[in-house]
């Protein structure tokens, strides 16, 4: 008995301690991906003096980008290079790409290909770090489940700190210190990644390839990297071309829905269909999300105080970036509540369908986008700051109830075989969402800026097509309810033969 359980404390000491690398080096990622692009966008209207049309339309595109390359990240790390190799590449990349952006605003020449490079890098990072914690827990779904909680909770922990930070480094010491800054995070997980890698080695070898086929390879992964980059600065740098990115992606991404479901057995097909239906209500918040980066963070620059107070009695003050660090703030905030009223209703036998969390999303969505069009429209100077913290409270919630459920609807409804597809076409669609949401936000764009005590009415009118658009969503999800139950039931009913058939 003693030499067994010492062997499974051992085991667990050194899933720990690996662990704690993969943490480490993800925690200092986000840390300059959030703190990246909480500055970003009044770097590019204050000191790249750009109009908003076109820093809405260029976040779009680096959103599609950001959400499409982690597909390619995952072959590459999967299939070619390994995960550990693809993973390190990726974080190089990002640290390059952050001192990239430092030097942009003297050298405004390197800004295209420093987003298009982070863009890039991301998608080689991010597939490959959960990878990693899925091969450091492989075979102990429990520890597993644990782990990615804290993975999750860590990373919405570096969000926060950095886009706190990072703002105000910009408000006083300029946005090159704070692109540094981002930079400098990275290279302190690179750091310990590097010093501590030999604890990953009983879980994940670092071996790249085969000798006999390693310098083929490598001189393929260059040509490949250099091509994508040189692509994903095109995209960046002309509207039009990310338009037809996007639409050619769209229509892939229906070609492949009407494939797979041709390819299921007649059982699966009311699961994968409800699928379909219930990933489209998700990449429908998107579009709000994508406000956050864009109009509310200029609605923050120009119309909201930053100075909190109670009464008299003066808080602290906030940028117009740092107010972005709300929604991962109320995230923390509200995903234990949510896990532990689902694990209560789920242990009682009293499970909320999915549809009907999405629908309650999107009614707190609504009222998020209310009380800004609201505090816009009848604004006579500049709008209380409280006003975004209850606002982004209500679409953080929001997120919870359907972006948050993504993963849960395809483990729930879709065949176990193509979930990995199913989860990088969703990953595309969110991003598709988001280059809409930018379009949506140009309804704001402003090409100058007038009277601080106008500003706030000049965003009315989006605030208010956005309740509405929420109001048309809810109508619709209620709708096809009649239609959604149907096919759950019909997928409950017919799992088990499913289980049989395994």
């Amino acid at each position: 008995m003693f030499p067994a359980s010492s062997s499974h404390s051992s085991s667990s000491l050194q899933r720990g301690k690996a662990f704690s690398v993969v943490l480490a080096i993800e925690i200092w990622e986000r840390f300059g991906y959030y703190g990246m692009q909480a500055v970003l966008t009044v770097f590019m209207v204050q000191n790249l003096h750009m109009l908003d049309k076109d820093v809405n339309l260029m976040l779009g595109a680096f959103a599609v980008l950001a959400y499409s390359l982690p597909i390619v990240g995952g072959i590459i790390g999967d299939y070619y290079l390994g995960t550990r190799p693809t993973l390190v590449i990726g974080a190089c990349g990002l640290t390059l790409g952050y001192a990239l952006l430092a030097i942009s605003l003297q050298q405004r020449a390197f800004f295209l290909p420093a987003l298009a490079l982070i863009a890039l890098s991301n998608g080689l990072f991010k597939p490959n770090a959960g990878n990693l914690v899925r091969r450091v827990y492989s075979g102990d779904d429990t520890a597993l489940d644990a782990a990615f909680t804290l993975y999750y909770m860590s990373i919405n922990v570096g969000s926060v700190i950095s886009m706190i930070l990072l703002p105000w480094v910009q408000s006083h010491w300029g946005p090159a210190i704070a692109f540094g800054g981002c930079a400098s995070g990275l290279l302190v997980g690179l750091s310990y990644y590097i010093w501590r890698a030999s604890w990953l080695n009983p879980f994940a070898p670092a071996q790249l390839l085969q000798k006999k086929s390693k310098f083929l390879f490598f001189c393929l992964f260059i040509f490949l990297l250099v091509a994508l980059w040189s692509l994903s600065v095109l995209v960046l740098a002309k509207p039009s071309i990310a338009q037809l990115g996007v639409i050619a992606a769209g229509v892939a991404l229906a070609i492949l829905s009407v494939y797979l479901l041709r390819c299921v057995k007649s059982f699966e097909k009311p699961g994968l269909i409800l699928t379909y239906i219930l990933c489209l209500q998700t990449v429908a918040y998107q579009i709000f999300f994508q406000q956050m980066q864009t109009s509310l963070t200029l609605f923050a620059l120009r119309a909201v105080s930053g100075q909190f107070k109670i009464g008299s009695i003066y808080l602290f003050t906030l940028s117009a970036g740092q107010f972005y660090a709300l929604n991962p703030f109320w995230i923390m905030v509200f995903s234990p509540i949510a896990a532990y009223f689902y694990h209560r209703w789920a242990k009682n036998d009293k499970d909320i369908a999915l549809f009907y969390k999405i629908l309650a999303g999107y009614v707190m969505v609504g009222a998020g986008f209310l009380l800004w069009w609201l505090s816009a429209k009848h604004a006579t100077g500049l709008v209380s700051p409280w006003v975004m913290v209850a606002g982004y409270g209500c679409v953080s919630f929001g997120e919870i109830l359907t972006v948050g459920l993504g993963l849960s609807i395809i483990a729930r409804y879709a065949p176990v075989r193509m979930s990995a597809i199913l989860m990088g076409a969703l990953y595309m669609l969110w991003g598709i969402g988001m280059y809409v949401g930018s379009l949506v936000a140009n309804g704001a764009a402003i090409a100058s800026v007038p009277h601080q005590q106008v500003v706030a009415g000049l965003y009315a009118p989006l605030f208010g097509h956005l309740v509405l658009g929420a109001v048309i969503l809810c109508a619709v999800i209620v709708l096809l309810l009649p239609f959604m139950r149907i096919l759950d039931k019909k997928h409950n009913e017919l799992r088990p033969r499913t289980e049989k058939t395994a």
